[in-house]
């Protein structure tokens, strides 16, 4: 005897979605500084040749963007905080799992590390200066030298505050330490290793931007902002900064969503 299909009765309304108002709760915030911002120009609190309206500045944003010049300084400082991401990625995961895998090891290099990692690095840009010189891998290199240092600590501190539990039943079960370093301490370290590439991307996006302004650069945001700044140009000056904004708000959104399909496990 066949499935008998269960079909909804002739005039029967499917029940209507409810609206969700809580996914309107991400607009508050801009909506009120964009508000206050625009309230503050037309008080004239600030001289409109200082602080242009933020219709202004977001319609600059839209100009530059729909291929202005503005989106080629967008792709540079893209394309060099992403180069400078995946070097510090590629070293600072592998070298932060292997120190964190023996607490000894890493407590002898502990000292260096929260030393340069406390070290602001645009004040390392005369250093990077005189090796690189006046070059992309200059803004590039010392990107990668801030990111790999957020990277390799929470990888690290990730393998060594695993969950004593997992790693003492693996050994009563009689896993071998490559065992355990394999298939319990690489997992166990993953949700804060995630963390330390969500914060080494943002740092790196930083650092090329500061770079931009203040090493020589013909393009890129931070090269933007400081030209349009010097020749009063505010309405570019506030489109190239909310561009950087933005694109280190996507990028930490990218990282949370692969976070959540990546370590979907976490916290269980």
């Amino acid at each position: 005897m066949g499935a008998t299909a269960i079909t909804a009765a002739p005039g029967t309304k499917r029940p209507a979605r409810r609206f969700d108002a809580a996914r309107l709760l991400p607009l508050i915030g801009p909506l009120v500084l964009f508000a206050i911002w625009d309230l503050v120009v037309r008080l004239h609190l600030v001289s409109p040749v200082l602080l242009p309206t933020p219709a202004a500045a977001i319609a600059a944003l839209a100009k530059g963007m729909a291929g202005g010049p503005l989106l080629g300084d967008f792709l540079s400082s893209l394309n060099r905080t992403l180069q400078a991401f995946l070097i510090a990625g590629v070293i600072g995961v592998p070298l932060g799992v292997l120190l964190g895998s023996s607490e000894k090891a890493y407590r002898s290099v502990e000292f260096l590390v929260d030393f340069f990692r406390s070290t602001p690095s645009s004040a390392l840009i005369p250093l990077f200066l005189m090796i690189f010189g006046v070059t992309d891998m200059n803004k590039i290199a010392i990107a990668a030298f801030a990111a790999v240092l957020v990277i390799l600590f929470n990888s690290a501190y990730g393998v060594i505050n695993a969950r004593k539990q997992r790693v003492m039943a693996a050994r009563v079960m009689g896993a071998s330490r490559w065992r355990i370093f394999k298939d319990v301490l690489i997992w166990e370290s993953l949700q804060p290793t995630f963390v330390g590439l969500r914060s080494g991307v943002s740092m790196a996006l930083v650092i090329v931007i500061v770079a931009e302004m203040f090493i020589g650069s013909d393009s890129g945001l931070g090269n933007r902002i400081i030209n349009a700044q010097q020749v009063l140009n505010v309405r570019d000056m506030y489109a190239a900064i909310l561009a950087a904004g933005a694109l280190g708000y996507v990028l930490n959104i990218l990282f949370l969503v692969l976070e959540k399909r990546v370590v979907h496990w976490s916290g269980r």
